[in-house]
């Protein structure tokens, strides 16, 4: 934190007059389509995002990008993520890693025991300093004047970062919850054993403020001890699928009642649904990118060829366990639209 203060102090003059206008934030639960989001709508010329290079500085983005600039050993060969889901990166893909500002500035803000919403009655001027000038910073480094993250924890933010940017646009994917569960359930299971055998993974995980997953999952409290209690009372005890299922209907039913009791948020926020941009990736960009007022440019084109229903596993909940889910989930996903358990895609997550 005191180097990012003296990076700000040294380059006052280069971003004194730069302003934070129309920021747009991804958020949402883990697994609904939000890094696939991010990959594509970080290749606009009009954003800058956190890219896996700004890891572990992220505090000091401008003398960090300029050290690794002179470090690099050249360019890298795309490696499939550690999640195991067929999207390749490089250092120079986009990653979500602005949490590690607010839990820098925030103690305690993934204890499922206290309520994790930070809204417009919350105040803390020496993080939204701090953050503001890291967005400045960034922008300068990526030479770019649009601010793009992914960020799932900021669904429990979305009043207080528009108090901070009213012009903020935010997009939130969501999941049919039969896939959505199945394909939460694999990845915890994947960095689970991932974390026990190589402790570096949970290492990185717990710096960068990634705790959907693995040996440090927590859940989001939403501002209800008794559903959080329930939930990981459920995962302890092996009860994953209805763990899983009530903890997608608890984060999604704080979303829509957050959309129904704040008009502000109605204006800015756009939900997307998977399956919606599987069906129609084109139609689906294009209205993200009217949503964020980001101009068309290749990128409807690009999430026809990149955007498709997930091939690389096979669903293996029985028809008892899938209805678990739905008897868990239903009212919430009926706000969503998922209401027609005949259409599901019943071949792959």
């Amino acid at each position: 934190m005191r180097l990012g203060e003296w990076e700000t102090r040294t380059l006052e003059p280069r971003i004194e007059h730069v302003a934070i206008r129309r920021p747009i934030y991804i958020a949402g639960l883990a697994r609904s389509g939000s890094t696939i989001l991010l990959e594509l709508l970080a290749r606009h010329p009009e954003v800058a995002t956190h890219r896996y290079r700004d890891f572990p500085m992220l505090h000091i983005p401008w003398f960090w990008n300029r050290f690794v600039d002179l470090a690099a050993a050249g360019p890298q060969a795309p490696r499939e993520r550690a999640h195991r889901d067929g999207i390749r990166v490089t250092e120079e893909s986009p990653e979500a890693f602005e949490e590690m500002i607010w839990m820098s500035m925030f103690p305690g803000l993934h204890d499922p025991k206290v309520c994790n919403v930070l809204d417009e009655r919350h105040a803390n001027s020496e993080f939204d300093s701090f953050y503001t000038d890291h967005l400045r910073k960034l922008l300068v480094v990526r030479s770019a004047p649009r601010y793009l993250a992914k960020g799932n924890y900021n669904v429990t933010r979305l009043r207080y970062l528009l108090k901070l940017f009213p012009d903020a646009r935010f997009i939130i994917p969501i999941r049919g919850p039969v896939w959505h569960v199945a394909s939460l359930m694999k990845q915890h299971a994947l960095l689970t054993r991932a974390a026990a055998e190589m402790p570096r993974v949970q290492r990185y995980m717990r710096r960068a403020g990634h705790f959907e997953f693995g040996l440090d999952l927590h859940a989001v409290n939403v501002g209800d001890p008794e559903a959080v209690e329930n939930i990981q009372r459920l995962w302890d005890r092996g009860r994953e699928i209805e763990g899983w299922a009530r903890y997608w209907s608890m984060i999604y039913s704080y979303i829509a009642n957050a959309l129904e009791t704040t008009p502000e948020l109605r204006n800015v926020v756009l939900v997307v649904r998977f399956e919606d941009m599987c069906d129609n990736p084109r139609e689906s960009m294009i209205r993200i990118l009217r949503h964020a007022e980001l101009s068309e440019e290749t990128l409807p084109a690009m999430a026809e060829k990149k955007i498709r229903l997930p091939a690389y596993y096979q669903l293996s909940f029985t028809p008892d366990q899938r209805r678990l889910i739905w008897e868990c989930t239903n009212e919430t996903a009926s706000r969503f639209g998922y209401t027609d358990v005949r259409r599901e895609h019943t071949a792959i997550v």
